[in-house]
């Protein structure tokens, strides 16, 4: 009878993904950037970081950083001991919260059907599409969902990096982060996808789950796992 509510599966671990987004004042982004490539190492000492990207286009003077945790009892940890480093509340974050205006956060698993992907070389650029699905969770949506991002992945096009169920923040949020060598190649690539019979069919069954979506173009910065 419940059934509908269900999440449906995750990975077969413990292990999660915090997104961190954070909306920088306009005068203030080449300064936060310049910062966060400066004094970021003493952030990674603590935790895995996956990714930091500045968003190029869909978005101004935002940053999207993506951090890789064991369980929430590691973040606790993490949490605690940035709190009592001295040179990282001294050094960044005491200087850098005057530069941001806003700052969210979700906690998102790996759909089980994705490993977390990196790009077949350096230089490119990322698309981060964000998806919101009917409730109901992967038990409902997550086949058709699953077949319309083969079905990209199929046309050689662009490469997957890492498909993401939100566990908490907005629910029924699925965050996909796509590589590609340039803007340009991932427009050319776009405009034959959408022309493959097989993406469309695949496209159409699973919009029938969708109730929005939106994406941006994202830069890595120097600090980035991912480039």
């Amino acid at each position: 009878v419940l059934s509908f509510l269900a999440t449906g599966p995750r990975q077969n671990n413990s292990i999660f993904y915090e997104i961190r987004i954070y909306d920088i004042k306009p005068s203030k982004m080449k300064e936060f950037v310049e910062m966060v490539n400066k004094y970021f190492y003493l952030r990674t000492t603590h935790s895995e970081l996956v990714g930091f990207w500045s968003a190029e286009l869909g978005a101004m003077n935002k940053v999207v950083h993506v951090w890789k945790y064991d369980n929430f009892a590691h973040r606790t940890a993490v949490r605690h001991a940035l709190a009592n480093d001295k040179d990282w509340q001294g050094k960044f974050i005491s200087p850098a919260l005057p530069l941001i205006e806003k700052q969210h956060n979700e906690v998102a698993y790996l759909v089980p059907w994705c490993q977390l992907g990196k790009p077949p070389k350096e230089g490119g650029v990322y698309e981060w599409v964000t998806f919101q699905m009917k409730p109901g969770g992967p038990a409902l949506w997550g086949e058709a969902f699953q077949a319309a991002i083969n079905a990209h992945i199929n046309t050689g096009y662009t490469k997957l990096i890492g498909v993401f169920h939100t566990e908490y923040g907005l629910l029924n949020t699925v965050h996909v982060i796509w590589w590609n060598e340039s803007p340009d190649h991932r427009a050319a690539g776009r405009h034959s996808a959408h022309e493959d019979a097989r993406v469309v069919a695949a496209v159409r069954d699973s919009v029938r789950f969708l109730d929005s979506q939106q994406n941006m173009l994202l830069i890595p910065l120097q600090c980035s796992p991912l480039k």
